[in-house]
């Protein structure tokens, strides 16, 4: 059996705590406060001797003064900079999430949607925004179309994972109760799943906050007038250090003060904790494997069928020209059928083996390095209270000007383009993974508790397979967000890769080079995605049953 938490169940009643006890606390988390300001002191302290001494001159880093005096200097620019960047990146989010919701409650009615839904949703977020960027200008002109499209894109797919994870957080006792009723799944989506996903929800909103600026400056890199990515590319091609992380850290600034109001947000709306429930794992038996086979092959089928009427329908919806919006048949021809096809294929492939050797490792890496902290804060409100501050920052600074900082410092080979890769995956894992750790039921807790169990068995005996759904979200999400980041450090950086050949393309009006390049590499990235998923289900069906069916 597996142990889950009812959404709407009242809070386990707790004693309240004497004074003594309060005081107790409050001298304790004083103490670690101390003792995390002091940390973050001499974090900070090192930057600045690295920066003066040991890497001054190497264009490298900037010491936190020369980042303090670089904003001083300019910030009536960097205002209006930041303001034009944040409206662009908040119509985004809105219609991003709202996107989101909206399919989430289409699955939640209609369960047996989901798998077309998700499929044609994975495939629009796997559309590699270095090549749509270049695109969309073409098609929006010198105007703000592109970043806000770009921004919704970045967002709606990691909110719609998460989101349907904690709609999925009910026993199937639970809906039955529901029914008897005779309620059906609306009344159920009102009452019992809507709460039950919150904290999932705004698990995903808070990475689709900093997800949406990135999204805003990559539209802005194509040729916006104004915004925070002119001035990056504007400091990157100067190499004005200084200047460069000063626009970073205002970019990281505020994605991180949206990052904390949504959180905050989502704590005042949480239904507290939940009491406990057993969900049996399901029964039947299982599909065989023609049967899953024919399955599969039909809803593929249906998919393709969606996504081309979809390229079809929005190339003569907006009546674009076939010079550079490609159609189906025109990549085909490409890539199967002209004389040059097979080295046209052979093109793309180099530059595809050269992306894989430095997204895999960085997918990985990132998907460790996201669960591993996310228990060391939960074992250590020290290390979780030293170490937010710099993992929220290194998330919300836009990659599109780190990548090139990180491919200075490690070189031009797979090491830089690898930790770029591992920082976009590293945050939102770290998310979802301590949301998920605290979704381990109170009365499990207080169990081991009881007992004077330690704070690493009970990690490891409750909260971890408590937190296993959430992990599997964000090893999902990852997936183009991995593609996403080696696509940009190629592009910015290493000159190798499908990022170069993509952004080589479209300088050089390549369009049908550059449209075969986004066919190839989103369907490899749904590919990995649904390896990811065949894993997932797998574990699943032994740690959190419920998650498998509605």
């Amino acid at each position: 059996m597996t142990i889950i938490a009812s959404p709407d169940a009242p809070a386990a009643d707790r004693a309240h705590p004497t004074t003594p006890e309060r005081t107790r606390r409050r001298v304790r988390w004083s103490g670690e406060v101390g003792r995390s300001a002091v940390a973050l002191a001499a974090i900070l302290a090192l930057w600045e001797l690295l920066a003066r001494t040991a890497l001054e001159g190497t264009n490298l880093i900037a010491p936190p003064t020369g980042i303090v005096d670089a904003i001083g200097d300019n910030w009536e620019l960097y205002l209006r900079a930041t303001r034009t960047t944040l409206w662009e990146a908040a119509r985004g989010f809105l219609w991003g999430n709202s996107a989101a919701v909206v399919l989430a409650t289409i699955v939640a009615v209609w369960p047996w949607s989901e798998r077309t839904v998700l499929r044609v949703s994975l495939v629009v977020f796997c559309l590699p925004l270095v090549a749509l960027g270049p695109l969309l200008r073409v098609v929006f002109g010198t105007g703000d179309g592109p970043q806000v499209t770009l921004a919704a894109l970045a967002v709606f797919y990691t909110t719609l994972v998460p989101l349907l994870v904690g709609l999925r957080a009910m026993p199937q006792s639970w809906a039955d109760l529901v029914a008897s009723y005779g309620r059906g799944r609306l009344t159920a989506l009102a009452t019992v799943r809507a709460r039950a996903a919150i904290p999932y929800l705004f698990a995903g909103l808070q990475v689709a906050a900093p997800a949406s600026f990135l999204g805003a400056l990559v539209g802005e890199f194509t040729g916006a007038e104004r915004g925070m990515g002119l001035l990056i590319i504007n400091a990157t091609r100067g190499l004005r250090t200084n200047e460069l992380w000063a626009v970073a850290t205002v970019s990281a600034l505020v994605s991180m003060a949206v990052y904390v109001v949504v959180g905050v947000i989502g704590r005042r709306l949480s239904v507290g904790d939940a009491a406990l429930l057993l969900a049996p794992p399901p029964s039947g038996r299982p599909a065989g494997p023609l049967r899953w086979l024919l399955r599969t092959s039909i809803e593929t089928i249906v998919t393709v069928a969606v996504v081309f009427a979809m390229w079809v329908g929005l190339m003569a919806w907006f009546d674009l020209d076939s010079y550079f919006a490609k159609r189906p048949g025109d990549v085909w021809d490409y890539l199967v059928t002209v004389p040059n096809a097979a080295a046209n294929r052979d093109e793309i492939l180099d530059a595809l083996s050269s992306t894989a050797q430095v997204a895999i490792p960085g997918y990985l890496l990132g998907l460790a390095l996201g669960a591993g902290f996310a228990i060391c804060f939960d074992l250590s409100g020290t290390i979780r209270r030293t170490v937010t501050p710099f993992a929220i920052a290194l998330r919300c600074v836009p990659i599109v000007a780190i990548a090139p900082l990180l491919v200075q410092a490690f070189g031009r080979g797979t090491v830089g383009t690898t930790m770029s890769v591992a920082i976009m995956t590293f945050f939102p894992t770290l998310v979802a993974c301590s949301y998920g750790l605290r979704q381990a039921p109170g009365q499990v807790l207080d169990f081991y508790a009881v007992f004077e169990t330690g704070k690493v068995r009970t990690l490891v005996s409750a909260q971890v397979p408590a937190m296993v759904p959430a992990f599997f979200s964000a090893a999902r999400i990852a997936v183009p967000a991995t593609v996403l980041a080696a696509t940009v450090a190629e592009w910015l950086a290493t000159g190798t890769g499908m990022g170069h050949l993509m952004a080589l393309t479209a300088s050089n009006s390549r369009y049908a080079t550059l449209w075969s390049c986004v066919v190839v590499i989103t369907v490899i990235a749904a590919m990995a995605y649904a390896v990811v998923a065949v894993v997932e289900r797998w574990v699943l069906a032994r740690v959190a049953p419920e998650q498998l069916s509605w």
